[in-house]
């Protein structure tokens, strides 16, 4: 039974990035660049005012001056006749500036007086200005293969005339709940049965970190089911099932998937919740049998599933740094596993404190609903004490916010 980094471990290093495909530039938002970005031209592509005002000479500025105005240069406009000596040319912010012209003085810093103007504030040349190519040269690699595209991305993109890109592509992930008490959302609840609330908590996940679901529904607690909706499952680019992993009778999936192919790496972890948990591949294809319980499963799911989906996406960073937190409470736990503690975090005094979420009874779902991160308490300690530093995985986007 590998420990719980050895098991990450050895989950992160069977993952290879999918294959590439070029998408429309919004549709690229979140994904992650497979090429080089190369900016084609230089941005700015000439100089240009950085403000409204008036393109004039430097040099007829370094005492009050009154110019006479020769001109007028909207943006978009081609810069022709030339900044004589003497004179000034009104000028739009994003507007060439026109030959000979070396200073822009904003309106604010003038008094317009018919076909003249006056500089009522001092000047220094190059003011108010952006160079050609300040911001980008050409040839240069604006946006590196491995970057996750955001706003600022897209409108370097943008400036760059990309309508297309190339990322990595998005996983297909198969998800398949099994049991004979389950019932899929919307049907009636009806005695021993219980709605499956781990294929719709799974897809959510997937889908928020940037894959695609695909729901096999169901798989019953006989060997004919099990193999008809794993085989699909198979199809994808990676697998996920809850429950029916343990050591019962009815846990089928293990043997199942062995039967279609599966090489089992690991079948047990040492953590809790979740330590029936079981990494395999086919064909190169992760496939990941998470517990049963709602809770584990979730766990489990961010712990080691979205890390592995993360990086099949071309992610480079794929875990959530830990921080550092102050428990509130007394807690024990059993030796020889690390346990996942669900805490609500706040921020007082420049400290980060963690409080227990409620009921850490694998069963309880609603103590995870309010979890904003999960303690990470050593497997070599049974007890921790009000005032014990532990470290934190942020699993709440909210609590992403708090800052110690």
């Amino acid at each position: 039974m590998p420990s719980f980094e050895e098991a990450r471990r050895l989950i992160l290093d069977s993952i290879t990035p999918l294959a590439s495909e070029r998408v429309e530039l919004l549709e690229s938002l979140g994904r992650v660049t497979a090429e080089d970005i190369v900016a084609p031209w230089n941005l700015p592509s000439c100089d240009n005012a950085a403000m409204d005002g008036y393109a004039v000479r430097g040099d007829d500025c370094r005492q009050p001056a009154k110019l006479r105005v020769t001109g007028f240069l909207p943006a978009g406009a081609v810069a022709a006749a030339p900044v004589d000596a003497g004179c000034a040319i009104k000028i739009m912010t994003g507007a060439p500036i026109p030959p000979g012209g070396d200073t822009v003085v904003p309106f604010e810093d003038t008094e317009e007086c018919g076909n003249q103007v006056q500089i009522t504030a001092p000047v220094v040349r190059g003011q108010n200005i952006r160079l050609v190519g300040e911001d980008v040269r050409c040839g240069e690699t604006v946006i590196a293969a491995g970057r996750v595209i955001r706003a600022a991305e897209i409108g370097m993109l943008a400036s760059c005339g990309r309508a297309l890109v190339s990322v990595h592509q998005k996983p297909a992930v198969a998800i398949l709940s099994t049991g004979d008490e389950l019932l899929e959302a919307g049907e009636p609840l009806a005695p021993g049965k219980v709605v499956d609330s781990n294929g719709m908590s799974l897809a959510a996940g997937i889908r928020a970190c940037g894959a695609t679901p695909v729901m096999l529904g169901i798989a019953r607690d006989n060997r004919a089911s099990h193999a008809q909706k794993m085989s699909e499952g198979l199809k994808a680019d990676a697998f996920i099932t809850s429950a029916g992993v343990s050591a019962g009778e009815r846990d089928l999936v293990r043997e199942v998937l062995a039967e279609l192919g599966m090489r089992q790496v690991f079948r047990r972890v040492d953590i809790g919740p979740g330590a029936p948990t079981c990494f395999g591949l086919k064909d190169g294809k992760p496939i990941f049998c998470l517990p049963g319980n709602p809770v584990a499963s979730m766990i489990t799911f961010e712990e080691f599933v979205k890390p592995a989906l993360l990086k099949m996406m071309g992610h480079r960073r794929v875990l959530k740094p830990l921080v550092r937190a102050i428990l509130q409470e007394e807690v024990r736990k059993k030796p020889g596993k690390i346990k996942f503690l669900r805490v609500r975090l706040e921020s007082v005094g420049g400290k980060l404190l963690a409080y227990s979420s409620g009921d850490q009874n694998t069963g309880i779902l609603k103590t995870l609903l309010m979890a904003d991160g999960l303690a990470v308490l050593a497997s070599g300690r049974v007890s921790f004490s009000a005032g014990d530093e532990v470290e934190v995985h942020i699993i709440s986007e909210d609590a992403e916010m708090l800052e110690p």
